[in-house]
């Protein structure tokens, strides 16, 4: 039975990078994540960048510290390039080459995250993968609950590499709204489209900013009333068989269903596609 009524499923992508971070090194940032995640006795999933790290012994000890402790380990390409930009032929290679990597792992699933969610910009590529994933026994892990994680990790790290004792309260805070802000929209989002709450499936990142503050995010999530399922488990919501004619390119799939269906510029639409220029220039006003 597919999860369903305010749930979300956790997956990370681009890990695990092998390089440092102030406060952590990689060692750190994997614990921390891995620590939290276990703390709330949730079971997500890591979308390897073997590039990354993972083609490393070790970066590719930290990945397999996800299967063990019970994630499911999925693949995010080689060296995430962008499909928009490379020959169908070349990203199919990237593809290929990260299976080898990571299918050896405890917790590894044939499950493929599109890199910036791009899936194609011509009938080729669209078809051409969407043919390639079947072929090679690989589902496409859709993500429903898009974040802009990544540009608040960056200016975390440009504040901490700045002063390394800098109060990064404000960059929290900014950061718990932020999750917040899209968590309710797209909730409202699924709501207008299917006429019910769908299991949403959150990207986030193996960084820094996770590294220091999942925990406060799965609290949060918690305390909104929302249930925490498995990847696995949102995966059979009949939304994720599902595929648009019309992806929009380095979105949720929810909102590549909106432009299918023609909904065109709903109230809040700017909010979801701004990768967090919002947050970005609340935390400028307070001189960061």
């Amino acid at each position: 039975m597919a999860a369903q009524a305010q749930s979300v499923a956790f997956t990370f992508d681009d890990g695990p990078h092998v390089s440092d971070t102030p406060r952590m090194n990689a060692q750190q940032r994997n614990q921390a994540l891995l620590d939290a995640l276990a703390k709330h006795r949730v079971q997500a999933a890591l979308f390897v960048t073997a590039g990354n790290g993972a083609h490393t012994e070790a970066g590719l000890a930290l990945a397999r510290a996800w299967g063990k402790a019970g994630h499911a380990i999925g693949n995010h390409t080689m060296t995430h390039p962008d499909l928009h930009k490379v020959p169908l032929e070349a990203y199919q290679r990237e593809l290929l080459e990260c299976d080898r990597i990571i299918r050896g792992l405890p917790g590894y699933q044939k499950w493929f995250r599109f890199t910036f969610l791009r899936e194609g910009n011509t009938p080729e590529k669209l078809d051409g993968m969407r043919g390639f994933l079947k072929q090679q026994g690989y589902r496409n892990a859709y993500v429903s609950l898009d974040t802009s994680d990544w540009r608040l990790n960056d200016k975390l790290v440009e504040t901490l590499t700045k002063n390394p004792a800098a109060d990064v309260s404000a960059i929290k805070e900014a950061y718990l709204s932020h999750i917040r802000q899209r968590a309710l929209a797209y909730r409202d989002l699924s709501r207008k489209l299917q006429g019910r709450d769908i299991a949403q499936v959150i990207l986030l990142h193996h960084n820094l900013i996770n590294a220091m503050w999942l925990d406060d995010v799965i609290a949060m999530f918690k305390q909104m009333g929302w249930t925490i399922t498995t990847p696995q488990a949102a995966f059979a919501d009949p939304i994720y068989a599902l595929a648009p004619d019309r992806p929009v390119a380095g979105q949720s799939l929810l909102l590549s269903m909106s432009r299918v269906l023609g909904l065109g510029r709903f109230e809040g639409w700017e909010r979801l596609v701004d990768d967090g220029d919002y947050e970005i220039a609340a935390l400028a006003a307070k001189g960061f």
